[in-house]
C-alpha cells in the first residue's frame, strides 16, 4: 500500500473538513489566501482527493484514504446496482469533442506577437534590419524616445516578446551600432 504525501496546508484543510464540516471544505489556514488557495485546491483536485458539486468542494474517497479514514457509506452505495447501458455513439462523439475543445482551451497555442506596420516599434525594427544597423542616438531621434527606453525595448519587446536577437558592434572610436542578427 502506498502512502499519499500531503503538504502541511493540504493536510490541515482535509483534517478540518473531516473533523468539523462532514467533509465539506470551507476553511483554510490564515496564511493561505487568493491564488495560494486555488493552487492548494487544484493540487488536491488533480490528485482526486477532493471533488466539487459545482459550488462547494468536498473530500473525495481518495482524500479519506490519504487521511487514513474510512470512506463514508452513502445511501446511494446501498442501492441495488443496475445493468450498465450500452454506449451511445452520439454521446461518445459529443464527449470526445468536448474533451478536445477543453484541452485546446486549457493549453492554447501561444499566438505570435504582432507589430503594427506604422508603429515606432516597427520603425525601430526596420532601422535595425538595415545592413548598417542603427545607433541608440539615431533611434532616439527617429522615435523621440530616451536612450533608456530604447535599451529597454531591445531587452523586453524585441528579445523577450518577439524573440529577436540583437547584436552590437563598436567600431574603433565610434558609437555602438545595433543590428538584428
Amino acid at each position: 500500500m502506498t502512502t499519499t504525501q500531503l503538504t502541511p496546508a493540504q493536510h490541515a484543510i482535509l483534517a478540518y473538513a473531516l473533523e468539523h464540516t462532514g467533509g465539506k471544505i470551507n476553511w483554510f489556514p490564515d496564511n493561505i489566501k487568493g491564488g495560494a488557495r486555488k493552487k492548494v485546491l487544484d493540487g488536491l483536485f488533480n490528485r482526486a482527493m477532493i471533488t466539487t458539486d459545482g459550488t462547494d468542494w468536498f473530500i473525495a474517497a481518495e482524500g479519506y484514504d490519504a487521511m487514513g479514514r474510512e470512506r463514508p457509506h452513502l445511501e446511494a452505495a446501498r442501492q441495488p446496482t443496475t445493468m450498465p447501458l450500452d454506449a451511445d455513439p452520439e454521446i461518445e462523439a459529443a464527449v470526445t469533442a468536448a474533451e478536445t475543445e477543453w484541452a485546446q482551451n486549457k493549453f492554447p497555442v501561444p499566438a505570435k506577437p504582432r507589430t503594427r506596420e506604422n508603429s515606432k516599434q516597427a520603425e525601430v525594427i526596420k532601422m535595425l534590419q538595415r545592413p548598417e544597423g542603427a545607433t541608440i542616438g539615431q533611434i532616439c531621434t527617429a522615435t523621440g524616445w530616451q536612450a533608456h527606453t530604447v535599451r529597454g525595448t531591445f531587452a523586453g519587446a524585441f528579445k523577450k516578446k518577439l524573440g529577436l536577437t540583437i547584436v552590437s558592434d563598436k567600431p574603433q572610436g565610434g558609437e555602438r551600432v545595433y543590428r538584428i542578427a
